[in-house]
């Protein structure tokens, strides 16, 4: 029988390919942002026994429609807030994780937005272009010496941290899943609450994963515990912060700008009010977009696929949906 990988997006590394091909899989690839009825042909059609999850929505009709010969999802990345975990959990199907594949990747973006923001190299590079010579009368930002919040203390933040400290930033971190030893590893300043370490940051990177818990964490409220004139930077998910809220600071100048690599809604419409203003810096969700970090995440991802459907296990931390299945140790070493 036939081995059939579906991949929700248009490309894999190469790499990653050939290794799956060499162990006899074929691989189906979607459109970008392939709507659920594209996805429920596929997999109606060539029953895939793994899916790699890149862009788009993995949901339980999904899951459902892709029974009983689906074994494994397998996300290309971290972020599983498109992915049924729950469903998938019930449907004793283990979503596997790239745990820290591209958190370099993502760690150099997130420092590149916030230079790019602090420096305003976009709207200088514009008006260069267009003729005009604005030095007179031009003040950037120094970042060394700053203090940047750390929402999370996951790779990536860790990744932040280690850059973060050769630019002179104080750093405080918020991650109350985080052991003690791991923010004094990376000189992190522990903080109790979110509310003080939003009161000690001049620079909030977010770094957290999207939950019902943490779902628009950045709002009207939280922007105001921030000293004024202060910067935001998200690689993680655009769900963290309520975009108009955002907007309305900076209009009121309350935050001094905002780097942002993701949206709530994925790509944003043509009119986003993020495009009124040369302070806030966008890119399209692209900041694990590496050629290094792009074929890290597709060769975890293939191998979450590969050790999975040969009955073997993985560790804990690679099967993010392990807590909410009834037999975890079927498919997690050593009973973890």
């Amino acid at each position: 029988m036939q081995k059939t990988i579906i991949v929700t997006g248009p490309d894999l590394a190469s790499s990653a390919t050939k290794l799956l091909q060499q162990q006899g899989f074929t691989l189906v690839h979607t459109a970008p942002y392939s709507q659920e009825e594209e996805l429920l042909q596929l997999v109606e059609q060539h029953h895939p026994v793994g899916i790699i999850s890149r862009m788009g929505k993995i949901t339980a009709k999904v899951i459902d429609a892709a029974l009983p010969n689906l074994k494994v999802i397998a996300k290309h990345g971290v972020g599983v807030d498109n992915i049924d975990i729950q469903t998938a959990a019930e449907r004793n199907i283990p979503v596997v994780v790239a745990s820290g594949a591209n958190a370099v990747s993502v760690a150099e973006h997130t420092i590149a937005l916030l230079l790019t923001v602090t420096k305003q190299i976009l709207p200088l590079d514009d008006s260069l272009r267009c003729g005009r010579w604005e030095k007179p009368g031009f003040s950037g930002y120094e970042v060394s010496g700053k203090n940047m919040g750390l929402l999370g203390m996951g790779s990536i933040a860790q990744e932040t941290a280690r850059i973060a400290k050769g630019l002179n930033i104080n750093l405080f971190g918020y991650d109350p899943y985080a052991e003690d030893a791991l923010f004094e590893q990376f000189s992190v300043q522990r903080c109790a609450t979110v509310d003080e370490l939003l009161a000690n940051s001049q620079i909030l990177s977010l770094h957290s994963p999207l939950t019902e818990e943490t779902r628009q964490i950045i709002n009207q409220d939280s922007i105001a515990k921030l000293p004024a004139g202060s910067f935001i930077i998200n690689t993680a998910r655009g769900g963290l912060i309520d975009e108009l809220a955002l907007v309305a600071a900076i209009e009121s100048k309350h935050l001094a700008g905002a780097g942002l690599d993701t949206f709530a809604v994925e790509p944003p419409a043509a009119d986003h009010p993020f495009f009124q203003h040369n302070n806030i810096v966008v890119t399209p969700h692209i900041a694990g977009v590496t050629n290094e970090g792009s074929t890290r995440v597709s060769i975890s991802a293939a191998e979450g696929i590969l050790t999975i459907t040969a009955g073997e296990k993985l560790p804990a931390h690679r099967v993010i949906n392990r807590k909410l299945m009834a037999s975890p140790q079927d498919f997690v070493q050593n009973g973890e």
